[in-house]
C-alpha cells in the first residue's frame, strides 16, 4: 500500500532485557487518508529475515463516502503480503486478478520483475463506510527470484491453519510452528503467525528462525520484567524461547526467517539487490513500460522527485 519513500524511519534502541535485542518504536507517517506506523526500514535495524518493510495501517474508520484509493503503481523485486484484522481492501494487478481481501485471508503478490496493482475501497462498501485495520509487510526476493515471473496468491482464512491451547490462540500465515504447516509458499525461509493470549495467561515462543520479531498490535504484554503496550516491533535474540505473559487480552504479530545475506536497495516501492536495477524501474515507469492494471487504469501515481544517489546502512541502503 505505501507509496511514500522509504525515509520515514522508526525509533530503535538498545534493551538489557535478555529476550530482546532491540525495540522499535515506528513512525507515524500520513498517507492522506489514513495513518500508518511503519517499524521497518529502521535506521539500525533495516530487516528481519526476508521483512524489509513493516506497516500497521490503522485502525481507521472511514464513513460513508469515504475509503483508500491507492491508485496504480509499481513494484519489482520484492513481496507484499496484506493482512487484515478489520474491513476490506480490492486488490487488482496488472496479472488481471481482481480480489477482496477480508480479515484473516491473505493477499501474496510477488512482483518478481514487475507487476502494477491498485487498492480500494469497493464502491458498495464506501457508501456504508467501515473500520479497517491490518498489517502490510513487503519481503525481498532472494537474489535468484527477483526477476522472476510476477505472481498473486489468496488464501482465505480457513486455508490457513490454527492451534489453540491454554488460552493462546495462533494462525500461521507463513512457516511451521506447533506441527502445522502453512500452505502460502514464500520465496525464502519465512515465519509470520498471528498470536492472541488471553489476560494472564502466558505463550512460550521457542519458533525457529533466524531472525525474529514480535510485533503488538493490541493489549499489553510482559517479557521478563519489561511491559509493552500496542503499536511496538521487538527484535528477539536469536535462539531464545520468549515467554510472553498477557497482562490484559493481548494480540501481536511473530514474524522473521532467514536473512537475505545480500544488502538491497530500497526507493519509493522500489526494492532489488542492485542500483541499476532500481534505476531501470524508475525510467520504465516513467516512460509507461509496465503493464497496465485491467478495470483501473485511467490513472496512475507518478514517480515521485528523484533525490539522487542512496545512501549505505547495515543490511540494506535507502535513499536519502
Amino acid at each position: 500500500m505505501s507509496t511514500t519513500k522509504a525515509t520515514e524511519h522508526s525509533e530503535c534502541t538498545d534493551t538489557d532485557n535478555a529476550a530482546i535485542a532491540q525495540i522499535i518504536d515506528p513512525k507515524v507517517v500520513d498517507l492522506g487518508e489514513m495513518e500508518v506506523r511503519r517499524s521497518l526500514p529502521s535506521i539500525r535495524r533495516q530487516m528481519i529475515g526476508p521483512f524489509i518493510f513493516f506497516d500497521e495501517m490503522g485502525p481507521a474508520d472511514f464513513s460513508p463516502g469515504e475509503g483508500i484509493n491507492v491508485r496504480p503503481h509499481p513494484h519489482i523485486n520484492l513481496a507484499t503480503l496484506t493482512y487484515l484484522f478489520e474491513g476490506e481492501i480490492l486488490h487488482r494487478d496488472s496479472l488481471g486478478t481482481e480480489q477482496a481481501i477480508e480479515p484473516g485471508a491473505v493477499n501474496w503478490m510477488k512482483s518478481g520483475r514487475g507487476i502494477v496493482h491498485s487498492e480500494r475501497t469497493r464502491t458498495e462498501l464506501k457508501a456504508t463506510g467501515q473500520r479497517l485495520h491490518g498489517i502490510q509487510t513487503w519481503m525481498a526476493l532472494p537474489k535468484n527470484a527477483e526477476e522472476d515471473e510476477p505472481e498473486f496468491t489468496h488464501l482465505e482464512a480457513d486455508a490457513l491453519p490454527v492451534h489453540e491451547a491454554d488460552g493462546v490462540w495462533m494462525r500461521l500465515i507463513a512457516g511451521r510452528a506447533f506441527g502445522m504447516n502453512s500452505p502460502l509458499q514464500t520465496a525464502s525461509e519465512t515465519f509470520y503467525a498471528d498470536v492472541k493470549v488471553e489476560a494472564g495467561r502466558s505463550a512460550e515462543l521457542d519458533f525457529i528462525a533466524e531472525e525474529r520479531g514480535l510485533y503488538t498490535v493490541e493489549g499489553t504484554i510482559e517479557i521478563g520484567d519489561e511491559t509493552f503496550g500496542p503499536g511496538r516491533l521487538l527484535v528477539l535474540e536469536d535462539g531464545e524461547t520468549v515467554s510472553v505473559t498477557a497482562r490484559s487480552d493481548a494480540r501481536f504479530m511473530l514474524l522473521g526467517g532467514a536473512p537475505m545475506g545480500e544488502t538491497r536497495y530500497i526507493w519509493w516501492n522500489f526494492v532489488s539487490s542492485t542500483r541499476e536495477r532500481i534505476e531501470q524501474a524508475k525510467q520504465d515507469w516513467s516512460e509507461g513500460r509496465f503493464d497496465p492494471v485491467p478495470g483501473d487504469d485511467e490513472e496512475f501515481i507518478p514517480l515521485p522527485e528523484d533525490r539522487g544517489i542512496p545512501r549505505k546502512a547495515f543490511g540494506a541502503v535507502a535513499y536519502p
